[in-house]
C-alpha cells in the first residue's frame, strides 16, 4: 500500500463525484471519506454523522473561532467545514482519505497539507450535466439554471487540481479514481482531446 494521502475530489454540482466516491469506498477498504459539517438541511436519506454532521450556523461559527476546520466555506448559502483531527486520525490509522470538497476548500487545505492532490471530476457535458440534475429531482428550474451557471464558474478552476477523470462511463471513471488514488495515474490515457472539448463547452458561457 502507498503511503497515506490526502486527496481532494470536486466537481460541479451534479457531476457524479459523491456517487465515485461511495463506490471507491466500498471497493477499498483503505480509503476513508472524511465527514464534513454543514449547516444545510438533510437530503431525504441522509444521516448525521455519515453523510455530513448537521449542525446550525452558531454551532459552525463556534467551531470555526476554535480553529476546529481544516478548511470551511460557503457554498449555495450554506456553510461546510472539514474538522481537522478527524483527517489527521485517519491520515495516522494508515487510510487514504478522500475530501469532498469544492475549489475554495482545496485552496485552503492546500496550505495545511502541501502534500495533497487534488481530483476533478467532469461530466461530459453541459446538456448531460443539466439532465442529471433534472432527474436528481431535488431542485427546481430556477436552481437548476444556477447551479449550471455556478458550473462554469466551478470549471475554471480545473487547472488547480492534479488529475481530471471524466464521468461519462461511470465504470470507467470509477476504476480511474480508484488507479489515481492506489497508483499515482488514471487507467484511460489519451483523454486530452475530449478533456479540452468539455472544458470549452463550459468555459465559453462564462
Amino acid at each position: 500500500m502507498s503511503e497515506p494521502t490526502l486527496f481532494i475530489v470536486a466537481s460541479p454540482s451534479g457531476g457524479g463525484k459523491s456517487s465515485l466516491i461511495r463506490a471507491l469506498l466500498e471497493r477499498d477498504e483503505h480509503v476513508a471519506l472524511s465527514v464534513s459539517h454543514t449547516t444545510r438541511k438533510p437530503r431525504p436519506g441522509e444521516i448525521n454523522g455519515e453523510h455530513y454532521y448537521f449542525v446550525d450556523n452558531d454551532e459552525f461559527l463556534d467551531l470555526v473561532q476554535k480553529n476546529a476546520f481544516l478548511e470551511h466555506a460557503m457554498v449555495f448559502d450554506h456553510r461546510y467545514g472539514t474538522g481537522r483531527a478527524a483527517v489527521e486520525k485517519q491520515l495516522e490509522q494508515g487510510s487514504h482519505v478522500l475530501l469532498d470538497i469544492d475549489w475554495q476548500g482545496a485552496r485552503q487545505v492546500k496550505q495545511s497539507f502541501p502534500a495533497c492532490r487534488g481530483i476533478f471530476i467532469l461530466p461530459p457535458s453541459m446538456e448531460e450535466l443539466r439532465l442529471r440534475l433534472t432527474n436528481r429531482g431535488q431542485d427546481d428550474e430556477a436552481v437548476i439554471d444556477r447551479r449550471m451557471r455556478d458550473a462554469s464558474a466551478e470549471m475554471s478552476h480545473w487547472d488547480e487540481f492534479d488529475f481530471l477523470v471524466i464521468n461519462d462511463d461511470f465504470q470507467a471513471a470509477l476504476d480511474d479514481l480508484a488507479s489515481i488514488v492506489r497508483n499515482g495515474e488514471p487507467l484511460r490515457q489519451g483523454q486530452d482531446a475530449k478533456t479540452h472539448e468539455i472544458l470549452a463547452d463550459f468555459l465559453q458561457t462564462r
